[in-house]
């Protein structure tokens, strides 16, 4: 796991910064669990169905981040997850400071540990990790971005145990 770490790390900071679009931090909560992440993105700069006063839009999200367990049934874990995830947006389009949107994604984690406490293990290091939210931009230049995700985590039933787990998750991003 620290070498996929070490690898993806250096994926986030090799090449131009100017390609990096977007930073984020998460937070979140779920199933006795805590979860923090930080992020980054890069815009696909694609567009579709820009008739109207919306359109989609897409970006790609790597992240890493932690979950900690705080169950009341003991031997809590704390893990170390790292994600890649294709992220669909429905966007008003640019009319202003202010651009409200939905998003659904469904993107790969890697987890070590494969359990967070005694009694929820996920069976493989390998889970898909799919969430659907909504949110805002705002700002001068729409730069600022807050959002509300709900995310759920689990190997789709490649390896048992499979109980999966689901995170209900703040963000805040900032755009380049």
């Amino acid at each position: 796991m620290k070498k996929l770490a070490l690898l993806m790390g250096g994926l986030l900071f090799s090449g131009s910064l100017y390609a990096l679009d977007t930073v984020s931090v998460e937070y979140g909560n779920g199933d006795s669990a805590d979860m923090a992440r930080i992020g980054a993105g890069w815009d696909w700069d694609k567009q579709w169905f820009t008739d109207g006063n919306w359109l989609v839009t897409g970006s790609w999200e790597a992240s890493i981040g932690t979950w900690r367990g705080n169950s009341s049934v003991g031997n809590n874990q704390t893990i170390t997850d790292i994600g890649i995830t294709p992220v669909f947006r429905l966007q008003q389009k640019n009319l202003g400071s202010f651009a409200p949107y939905a998003e659904a994604a469904i993107g790969f984690h890697m987890i070590a540990p494969t359990f967070i406490y005694a009694n929820r293990k996920f069976g493989s290091a390998f889970q898909f990790g799919d969430h659907l939210g909504v949110g805002v931009r705002f700002g001068e230049r729409q730069q600022f971005d807050l959002a509300y995700r709900y995310q759920h985590l689990s190997n789709g039933g490649i390896k048992q145990p499979n109980q999966g787990i689901n995170f209900s998750q703040i963000r805040f991003a900032y755009h380049f």
